[in-house]
């Protein structure tokens, strides 16, 4: 069904109300764009903020940047067409990566000093790699860029009944501008804002969904009832060779999915680093992931709720019924929301869409900035020639992320593209990471044909063997699994064979670079009060691990 059609059928009843507590969002946004301008003097101000913010705001900026369109519509989505399986992007496929980074990764980003995740690489490797990887990472950030602006178009479709064209530019065009403005330093105060404004809005939606079905044990019996018992469990039906909605098994939804997927966006996607890395001190630094995993562990709560009901009051949405997964949150809000609090949703569906652009552009501006056009293309200009190239790289980006937004379109769950586009981008460069960090023998070579070798073969498993036929996978986040995996398994192999062939960096050029070897940087004393037992980065991550593992003891059995 085309896409003015869907609009018309999914209209939200506004009104003067709604728009006005819309209208104050906007006006409170672009005021902190403004504000945080006057703040830019450098390009550390610029891409980093000066490295000067506390934990608590960089931990809360850390999940608004996450909670975009890959949480709102992509999770809501997953849970209206898998089940209850989505559970496991949260408590596998998020909580232990993000322990990881804080304790073990952050040191040796935060300690040597890096403004990016390629920067990170021509340390340990060199030019070669790092030119590669900033490469990836520009054209994997304009791509997710679009995720969040189709996201947020649909929004504006069901809300203003625009075209989806004018949608994507117009919401392009404004994240352009408090982007622009304020740097790393807009975005982040302005995720703060967005985080507690998406609270308000997906709370009460969840709240009156629940209500609609009879509360969890009404939704519970009606997709049981519709769906089989497995659809409402986390590990039912995951057994090798069984058949399941999810269309994976518990070796790939551990391995695939909490290992190579999990692990390769949350340690290595900047969108997310960068706020660690903005963060005031180390210690600071290491708690930005682990202050995040906690209300990270509460999410599928109002996120995969809203799509298990979407599903039992339109049973037929999916492809081909002129309702897409994607609009499980949108269909609710027009069926279930008053006036006033439809307005707070809206306004809290655009700030999660927001946050997550924001989140890619300034990133993408950072790394194409200092990884790409600064050692490589115009060297040796002013510290100011290079802030204003970042904010014209912005533009670009953010023209860019308009152009791949019709990507996504053609996707009936963003999710499904989401997780195709880690397993391309995000899983080829954890691997060469892990591997580097843990082995001082691994060479520049290595690192570059494994991360090159491991997004080939990644795209070969998708494209070739899994959209050709060649190989039976029931979903595309099953095929997306194998392929995480598969680009893992060839890029260590490449890496394994090739280190003993090639020439190694000398150790003492490791410093900071290779666990067990210490950076300068990491020399700073903690900052005071440290030393309590809430900004106690192991307490706080095992605690993190600990509760993740108790909530799937309901869903299990």
């Amino acid at each position: 069904m085309p896409s003015y059609q869907l609009a018309q059928d999914l209209r939200l009843p506004t009104n003067a109300l709604d728009y006005t507590i819309l209208a104050v969002y906007f006006l409170v946004i672009l005021g902190v764009g403004f504000a945080a301008r006057r703040s830019i003097k450098t390009s550390l101000d610029f891409f980093l903020s000066g490295r000067s913010l506390p934990a608590w705001v960089t931990g809360l900026a850390f999940i608004a940047a996450n909670l975009g369109a890959l949480e709102i519509l992509g999770m809501a989505a997953n849970g209206a067409q898998y089940g209850v399986y989505t559970v496991h992007w949260y408590w596998v496929g998020a909580i232990p990566a993000m322990v990881f980074l804080g304790l073990v990764m952050m040191p040796f980003y935060y300690g040597s000093r890096v403004r990016s995740v390629p920067e990170f690489l021509l340390h340990r490797f060199g030019p070669s790699s790092h030119l590669l990887s900033g490469i990836l990472f520009s054209a994997a950030s304009v791509l997710i860029a679009g995720v969040n602006l189709y996201a947020l178009a649909i929004v504006l479709e069901a809300l203003l009944g625009w075209p989806q064209w004018v949608s994507i530019v117009v919401s392009g065009l404004f994240v352009l501008l408090y982007i622009t403005l304020g740097g790393l330093s807009s975005a982040i105060y302005n995720e703060v804002v967005q985080f507690f404004v998406i609270l308000a809005g997906l709370i009460p939606l969840t709240v009156l969904a629940l209500t609609r079905v009879g509360g969890w044990s009404g939704l519970r019996d009606s997709l049981t009832a519709s769906q089989g018992e497995n659809f409402v469990s986390a590990w039912g039906g995951t057994g090798i060779g069984s058949d399941n909605p999810l269309g994976a098994n518990w070796l790939t939804i551990v391995l695939g999915l909490g290992f190579a997927l999990s692990f390769g966006y949350w340690t290595t996607n900047f969108a997310e680093v960068q706020r660690a890395l903005s963060a005031k001190n180390l210690s600071a630094a290491q708690r930005t992931p682990l202050i995040a995993a906690f209300p990270k562990i509460f999410i599928p709560a109002i996120v995969v709720i809203p799509g298990l009901v979407a599903l039992v009051v339109a049973p037929d949405i999916g492809p081909g019924s002129g309702l897409e997964y994607n609009e499980a949150v949108p269909l609710l809000m027009r069926d279930l929301l008053p006036n006033g609090v439809l307005g707070v949703a809206v306004t809290g569906l655009l700030a999660a869409f927001m946050a997550g652009m924001a989140a890619n552009v300034s990133a993408f501006n950072t790394v194409f900035t200092n990884d790409i056009w600064r050692p490589y293309l115009v060297k040796g200009r002013p510290d100011s020639y290079y802030v204003l190239t970042a904010r014209v790289v912005t533009a670009v980006g953010v023209l860019l992320g308009m152009g791949t937004a019709f990507i996504a379109a053609t996707f009936s769950n963003i999710m499904n593209y989401l997780q195709t586009l880690f397993s391309f981008f995000n899983v080829p460069l954890f691997t060469v990471f892990i591997i580097g960090m843990f082995w001082k023998r691994m060479t520049a070579a290595a690192g570059f044909w494994g991360l090159l070798a491991g997004t080939v073969a990644a795209m070969v498993n998708y494209f070739w063997f899994y959209r050709g036929g060649l190989v039976d996978i029931p979903t595309d986040q099953g095929a997306n699994f194998v392929s995480a995996i598969v680009a893992f398994v060839v890029g260590t192999l490449v890496v394994v064979v090739l280190t003993p062939l090639t020439r190694p960096k000398p150790v003492e050029r490791l410093a900071g670079l290779v666990y067990g070897t210490r950076s300068p940087g990491l020399a700073e004393p903690p900052a005071a009060g440290d030393e309590a037992w809430y900004r106690r980065p192991a307490l706080l991550g095992w605690g993190a691990i600990i509760l993740a593992a108790l909530c799937y003891i309901p869903f299990s059995f």
